[in-house]
């Protein structure tokens, strides 16, 4: 599977954040989205997953060698901040999630195996999401997602929020996933892309640009994406 972005434009009044950005997203890979602070990492997502709607430009899907355009279906989006119905428990949000895409989820697992996956204690999963931190309730939005299980994942700066020890955890299982699916996480932290992700793209001026790592050692390749962000003062 492949997702194609085809000279995206998106404008807020006279604000330019999206300038004609084009991109091949290929099955297999984690892509690393980085870009400074208001480049339109955030919007670029929301175009994708519909929420926001281009001013020009298109997306579709390419699989098994047809293109259709891209669905809802297709897309699963992790925001930066949790959006979880905080009046029911961790139980009751997974049961009622799980009742109401049942017949969408294949090799299905009980509630508590799930809560395992995610490292979810036995003594926090019958709280009320409300009472769950900023990295509980991120955990949760990767856990439905999990199960939901759709083959591209638009993930917004989710392992801010975590530990050390449950960033880790996090990034073995996307590493398990990728094989699958179409991995796209944004992130301000050099280190973390450079670790996690097989290709890095820049959000720079509006435009998105991959960033070459073969043949350069890791001082290298962040000095080439440090220098390719800066390009962004030249555009201010």
């Amino acid at each position: 599977m492949e997702l194609i972005l085809r000279d995206i434009v998106k404008n807020f009044d006279k604000k330019e954040v999206l300038r004609g950005a084009s991109f091949e997203f290929r099955q297999g890979h984690i892509y690393g989205l980085l870009g400074r602070n208001g480049a339109g990492k955030t919007t670029l997502f929301n175009c994708i997953n519909d929420d926001l709607r281009p001013d020009s430009g298109s997306f579709a899907v390419i699989e098994d060698g047809v293109e259709r355009q891209l669905s809802g279906n297709d897309i699963g989006y992790v925001l930066s901040t949790p959006v979880v119905p905080e009046f029911l428990t961790a139980r009751e949000f997974l049961k009622f999630f799980l009742d109401i895409n049942g017949d969408k989820i294949e090799d299905k697992r009980t509630i508590d195996e799930y809560f395992e996956i995610m490292s979810i204690e036995p003594e926090d999963r019958d709280k009320l999401l409300k009472d769950y931190s900023h990295g509980m309730k991120n955990k949760m939005q990767m856990l439905v997602n999990f199960i939901a299980d759709p083959p591209i994942l638009l993930l917004d700066e989710p392992l801010t929020s975590f530990d050390v020890v449950v960033a880790d955890e996090m990034k073995k299982l996307l590493r398990s996933m990728k094989g699958e699916h179409i991995i796209i996480f944004s992130t301000h932290i050099l280190e973390l892309a450079v670790d996690l992700c097989d290709d890095i793209v820049i959000l720079s001026g509006g435009v998105l640009e991959r960033i070459e790592k073969e043949h350069l050692d890791n001082s290298e390749f962040k000095e080439r994406i440090i220098s390719a962000l800066r390009g962004e003062d030249e555009d201010e």
